[in-house]
């Protein structure tokens, strides 16, 4: 908490003279200059997390559940097959039913982002246009890492500029370096956002002086900047990001939208109150505890958790209370 409270505070000057602002200033945050946008990705995206039976088996019912009850929260749309959807562990079948069911309980003006990264360029592409055929409106493409020592920003371009082409439907980029261990370069993305096809990136990695650069030398470009955790969602709101791809969405998917709507009307003193708010628990559901954290959270907000899949295990009892406390502590529980 200690990083991410120096982190707001070192903002504080900016973020007075923007409360400062006149409200057209204000506005001009969140909505910088340039092109017409391919699509408005401006809010916030939960990433789903799959549901799973005691059997470990892909739960479709419960899926529908928690779909029918994120239909009330004000979400520009969804993300399956993220990190947090336990996506590794998915058949290609299974990956494909989740995007058609998402799809047939998502409305409309609703987008659908699914993930799509794989390992080679070719099975990047198949799996791409198959999600586009199930439904998906954008593909989250993960960086590829398990030959990370040659990722590089030249092969790393070569495979995203091949999949957007290949690709039916606008490509996001996706960089999480916890998981993968490959931070996507700055030089690729900036080269990256010229193509016409991509128009995006969810950056998780929570350097803050990155995502300004990315918004900065963009600006020009169709591309667009989604925060990947709700950690720094303020952040990078203040800095011109467009949206948040939150794993804590799934469980305080209210407060989040609330927190965007408070950064977009220039509200930087309550923001920065709720913001602070938010900062434990989601590091709880993220870094901490990860998905079996997040999932348990889940239930107690009323939605379907469940088992994670294995070899993701459960949390202890002494784990659960840790959890509890980050949620209770900051008046969520």
């Amino acid at each position: 908490m200690a990083l991410s409270t120096r982190l707001i505070s070192s903002l504080r000057p900016a973020l007075a003279a923007l409360h400062r602002a006149a409200p057209g200033q204000r506005q001009g945050l969140s909505t910088l200059p340039g092109p017409e946008l391919t699509l408005d990705l401006r809010g916030i995206f939960p990433p789903l997390a799959t549901p799973f039976s005691a059997m470990q088996e892909v739960d479709y019912a419960q899926l529908e559940g928690n779909l029918r009850r994120y239909t009330s929260i004000p979400f520009r749309g969804l993300v399956v097959l993220g990190s947090n959807g336990e996506y590794p562990y998915l058949s290609p079948r299974e990956r494909l039913d989740v995007v058609s069911c998402v799809r047939q309980v998502l409305t409309k003006d609703r987008l659908l982002l699914a993930g799509s990264g794989c390992e080679s360029t070719q099975a990047t592409i198949k799996l791409t246009v198959s999600m586009a055929e199930a439904g998906a409106d954008v593909a989250l493409v993960v960086t590829p890492c398990y030959y990370r020592g040659a990722m590089t920003s030249t092969a790393l371009v070569q495979h995203y500029t091949e999949v957007a082409d290949a690709s039916p439907i606008p490509v996001v980029l996706y960089s999480v370096p916890a998981n993968t261990g490959l931070d996507l370069p700055l030089e690729a993305v900036f080269t990256l956002a010229q193509h016409p096809n991509i128009i995006g990136i969810k950056d998780s990695g929570g350097d803050i002086t990155r995502m300004g650069l990315m918004v900065h030398k963009t600006q020009q470009e169709d591309f667009q900047v989604l925060a990947g955790s709700a950690g720094f969602l303020l952040a990078s709101y203040a800095l011109g990001a467009s949206g948040g791809v939150c794993a804590l969405a799934n469980v305080l998917g209210d407060p989040l939208c609330q927190l965007d709507c408070l950064c977009r009307e220039g509200r930087w003193k309550e923001a920065c109150d709720l913001q602070y708010r938010l900062i434990e628990p989601n590091t709880a559901v993220t870094r901490r505890f990860g998905i079996p954290g997040l999932k348990k959270a889940m239930e107690w907000f009323g939605y379907y958790g469940g088992p994670c899949r294995a070899p993701l295990a459960p949390l202890s009892s002494t784990q659960v209370e840790e959890l509890r406390n980050a949620f209770s502590a900051n008046g969520w529980l």
